[in-house]
């Protein structure tokens, strides 16, 4: 215990003999009494300023459901029946080689694929389930003791055929895609690829009955001059649960695959591996960008008016009282008439999102719509407030920049890089550290700046910046 403690008044004229390099002893008032506090001194400190990395390579952080091996954190089956966890509740960095630059991210219905530039020219890799190969023909062992894999604990590259005279370049990856067992990959020299089942023609070829895709090394390759228009070349590729949508330079859409709900947009209910021209009220249209996870589609055009077509049982395309719940040519949407100019869509299994000019979120649709465990319908599109992203009185220029959605989740990326989830938590696919549906946006522990989001039916990927 301490004892014959003196308590010293400090007077102003002795305050320089409490001074230190980095500490000075001053005098304040209060109300009533004299204090005395230690302060620093600030313009002795030394102010530390982190280097920017030179070479500030992307980063892949995953979370959700790891069952199926669409993270790809293990390393070994070994390893995995140590310390084999079903979930990942909080998102985890995926670790590539040094020589390895990963430069975009799909995610499907239980397999992930991974672009990527290296000096080896390989230019694609993939995780997850292979039970159609839609991670291509992968083997383990030698001779007669091969095997072929049906699950990928860890990515593994994926070859793609090139021709003598294509180059490592002319093979990196554009644009990738993938479905609910399908993978299609556009490539810089126009080239699709196309893997996995194609038991409704979404592969972009013809159906053969009772054809066997486990085990199978088919990839089917469609040249860019195959279905387009002289002079036009397709740009980008979107694959719903069981169809393909191409989209092209000119801003023509065409497609193939599971038609029932008329998601391919061809006028009629058909499936078909045939690529075909969709027309409707986008014929004479500039789309930019299509949105599709699973049946229902929507087209975003040059102008910022969108388009939809496809499944529409929770007025997704249509809110009057005798709109049709399958909608087989796109027709322009009534329902984002008023809400300003859309910069960016999403569609979901049961619900949609639209990202106007001013960073502004609306969802309508059926399901966890983010505004609370009350609201779960609405036929008309509702608008998300700012502050549930980000914005407030200190970060008042803050908005969302870009939107997408899984078939149960969806997710908003703001202009400081942060992302925002809500949704079904299946598996832990929210990745916020439990397994607890949330009702409204929330922001993701994720140490770097998220560049882009992938949603896969139970687990996400975010491709992001470090912070250095």
């Amino acid at each position: 215990m301490l004892k014959n403690l003196t308590r010293i008044q400090i007077e102003p004229a002795m305050i320089k003999t409490f001074k230190s390099k980095h500490l000075t002893l001053v005098h304040k008032y209060t109300t009533k009494a004299k204090r005395s506090v230690l302060l620093q001194d600030k313009s002795n400190i030394k102010i530390y300023e982190p280097k920017i990395s030179a070479e500030n390579k992307l980063r892949i952080y995953v979370w959700g459901f790891q069952e199926t091996g669409a993270l790809g954190l293990q390393t070994s089956v070994k390893k995995a029946q140590e310390r084999y966890t079903q979930v990942v509740h909080h998102p985890t960095r995926l670790q590539f080689s040094e020589n390895t630059t990963v430069t975009d991210i799909v995610a499907g219905y239980g397999f992930s694929a991974f672009a990527v530039k290296r000096s080896d020219g390989e230019t694609l890799f993939g995780t997850g389930l292979n039970t159609d190969s839609q991670l291509g023909l992968q083997k383990k062992g030698y001779g007669a003791a091969t095997k072929n894999l049906d699950l990928l604990i860890y990515p593994a590259a994926i070859r793609l055929p090139k021709l003598a005279d294509e180059t490592d370049d002319d093979m990196s990856v554009q644009c990738m895609s993938a479905g609910r067992a399908h993978l299609v990959v556009l490539t810089k020299n126009g080239t699709i690829f196309c893997l996995g089942n194609n038991s409704y023609g979404q592969c972009g070829r013809h159906i053969v009955d009772d054809e066997v895709y486990k085990g199978s090394n088919t990839i089917h390759r469609i040249e860019k001059s195959n279905f387009t228009e002289e002079g036009d070349e397709v740009v980008s590729v979107q694959c719903g649960q069981d169809h393909t949508l191409f989209l092209t330079r000119e801003g023509k859409v065409y497609s193939c695959g599971w038609g029932a709900d008329g998601q391919t947009g061809r006028g009629n209910y058909i499936t078909s591996g045939t690529i075909e021209q969709v027309k409707g009220d986008i014929l004479n249209e500039r789309i930019i960008k299509i949105a599709c996870s699973s049946d229902c589609v929507l087209a975003l055009n040059d102008k910022g008016e969108v388009f939809g077509w496809g499944n529409s049982e929770y007025g997704q395309l249509d809110d009057s009282d005798d709109a049709p719940t399958q909608v087989n040519s796109p027709q322009a949407l009534t329902l984002t008439k008023g809400i300003g100019a859309i910069k960016d869509i999403a569609s979901g299994g049961s619900f949609c999102m639209v990202l106007n000019e001013e960073g502004l979120v609306f969802t309508w649709g059926y399901g966890i719509l983010g505004f609370g465990p009350y609201v779960e319908q609405t036929s008309k599109p509702q608008q998300l407030l700012p502050p549930l992203f980000g914005k407030n009185d200190f970060s008042d220029n803050t908005h969302v920049v870009s939107i997408n959605c899984g078939v149960f989740h969806m997710g908003a990326i703001n202009s400081e890089g942060d992302l925002f989830i809500w949704g079904k938590n299946r598996f832990g696919c929210l990745g916020l550290g439990h397994n607890k549906d949330q009702f409204f946006p929330f922001k993701t522990a994720i140490n770097a700046k998220v560049q882009k989001v992938a949603f896969g039916v139970d687990h996400t990927l975010a491709l992001c910046r470090p912070f250095m």
